[in-house]
């Protein structure tokens, strides 16, 4: 091919597509990345909190989370490798929490691997509640993902 060819292909290749929702299962342990519908990237064998049964009640119960929210933050600085911050609590979680007298909790990420971790990706749960995926994972996720996405996390 040419490189005249070459770049009037690339001139007119359409832009790369940007999730708009993700889908976290946690009885799968799956993370898919969609585009109107159309599936941009799918993670298996992801890892979540010390107890990953159960939504997250209160801070320091080890759970993820379940429901909606959104990735309201992206942090480069991370101890972890990248970190999509996902908006829990709302007021619901909240409010369950009060009612039990606790905090909610948060600081919930979709992240890479802890800095000077060995493992391409640590073999066991691990978190205090985020979903943790390898450093080659979360490079591709952190590509497609703006802040403001869809979240849903379901059992």
């Amino acid at each position: 091919m040419s490189a005249a060819l070459a770049f009037a292909l690339l001139a007119t290749a359409p832009p790369a597509l940007l999730a708009d929702h993700i889908i976290i299962d946690k009885g799968e342990r799956t993370l898919a990345a969609f585009s109107n519908g159309r599936l941009l990237a799918r993670f298996s064998g992801i890892k979540l909190g010390a107890r990953p049964s159960g939504h997250k009640k209160f801070e320091g119960d080890e759970r993820t989370p379940e429901g909606d929210y959104r990735i309201d933050f992206r942090n480069t600085g991370s101890r972890y490798h990248l970190a999509l911050r996902i908006s829990y609590p709302d007021r619901v979680d909240r409010g369950a929490a009060t009612a039990i007298g606790r905090q909610p909790g948060g600081d919930i990420f979709i992240h890479g691997q802890p800095g000077q971790s060995p493992f391409v990706r640590l073999p066991w749960d691990w978190t205090d509640g985020c979903i943790a995926l390898s450093n080659a994972e979360m490079d591709r996720l952190w590509a497609l993902v703006p802040t403001g996405t869809r979240v849903t996390i379901r059992r």
